[in-house]
Order: structure tokens, then C-alpha cells, then sequence
């Protein structure tokens, strides 16, 4: 008897509250990021986005590529909040763990020229991929305004 009523009296007890979540709040929107000229191995698929094209095996960077990327790290650095993202890909070998490593090394050699540049080393996230259906030698950088996958 004594459990029942144990049991209605917590019946009668108000819950407690359950915090709601806040409501959304979009981040303000960044403005244009200055242009910066591309060389040689560098293109710019869409805006907010430059493809670093690599030959194929090849691990580093030309001269050109990473003085602007040099150039890019400082105008993200200055001109935007949020993470860069490196996806690097790889268009030929069979062994996972080989074509991983491979994206890795270049996305590092990526992150390393825009570091030098000005970028903060801690804004940046890589997504080594390996090979890709797309087939490419490459390493898209996401500024923070791209759009991301």
C-alpha cells in the first residue's frame, strides 16, 4: 500500500524542466575574399574553392604553387573566421593504405605553404580521401565560405 501511494505521489510532482535548444542563428556572412592570381597548377573551380593539381606520384609543391598559396593563407588569415578544408585525392594505385598516405603527404604540403603564409595551423582540417572515382592528382582548399560537401 504504501508503494502505491509512494508511487501516485510522484505522479503529482511537477517534472523537470527539459532545456530547449535555442533557436538557430546563421552566422553573418563573410565578404568576398580579395582575389588572389593563380599560377600554374592552381585553378578555381568555384568560388571560395582553388584545386592544387599535383603530377602524378608527385608529393610536392612547385615554387609558384606555394608562393600563392603563401598568398591565400594570408588573405584567409585576414579576411575570413571558421576552418579551411583540405580534401586531397589521388588518381591511381590499388593499396588503400598507399593512396592515403599519399593524399595525406600532400594535403601536409598544402597546409604548410598556407601556414606559412599566415594561416593559422589550427583552422585547418585535412580529408585525406586517397583514390577518388574522380580521378585526380589534386588538393581542393574550402575557405570557410565554400560550401562544403
Amino acid at each position: 500500500m504504501m508503494r502505491r501511494r509512494l508511487a501516485f505521489t510522484l505522479l503529482l510532482l511537477p517534472l523537470p524542466a527539459v532545456a530547449q535548444p535555442l533557436p538557430a542563428t546563421p552566422l553573418p556572412a563573410l565578404p568576398p575574399l580579395p582575389a588572389v592570381p593563380l599560377v600554374r597548377g592552381v585553378t578555381m573551380p568555384a568560388d571560395g574553392t582553388w584545386r592544387v593539381e599535383f603530377h602524378a606520384g608527385a608529393e610536392t609543391l612547385e615554387v609558384a604553387q606555394r608562393t600563392m598559396l603563401g598568398q591565400l593563407g594570408r588573405v584567409l588569415e585576414a579576411g575570413s573566421i571558421g576552418r579551411v578544408t583540405l580534401i586531397a585525392e589521388v588518381s591511381e594505385g590499388d593499396d588503400l593504405s598507399t593512396t592515403r598516405r599519399l593524399s595525406l603527404v600532400r594535403a601536409r604540403a598544402v597546409k604548410a605553404a598556407l601556414v606559412a603564409g599566415g594561416l593559422s595551423e589550427i583552422r585547418v582540417d585535412i580529408r585525406a580521401m586517397g583514390r577518388t572515382e574522380a580521378g585526380r592528382d589534386a588538393v581542393d582548399v574550402l575557405a570557410p565560405t565554400a560550401a562544403k560537401p
